[in-house]
């Protein structure tokens, strides 16, 4: 299973960018989802740059078990997941 997230819509809206990211790392947990892609899009990189601020947090790196940035698309970044 693999969930997405476009964050296209939210760009600029700080609080609500947490929130969503914090709403797809507890979907893929909840439904043992294999790996999650997230869209910053391209732009500047900042959004991308919080996109990675926000998955080295503590509690949430405790959750996933490696992120990776996609070498064909800067606007891309994957996250998998490992489950027993």
């Amino acid at each position: 299973m693999k969930l997405k997230l476009d964050l296209h819509d939210v760009y600029n809206r700080g609080d609500e960018i947490d929130r969503q990211l914090r709403a797809v790392i507890d979907e893929a947990v909840q439904r043992k989802a294999k790996l999650v892609e997230i869209i910053p899009g391209k732009g500047s990189g900042q959004l991308k740059k919080r996109v990675l601020r926000f998955l080295q947090q503590k509690e949430i790196k405790a959750l996933y078990h490696r992120v990776e940035k996609d070498s064909d698309n800067f606007g891309r970044v994957f996250v998998h997941f490992r489950w027993k």
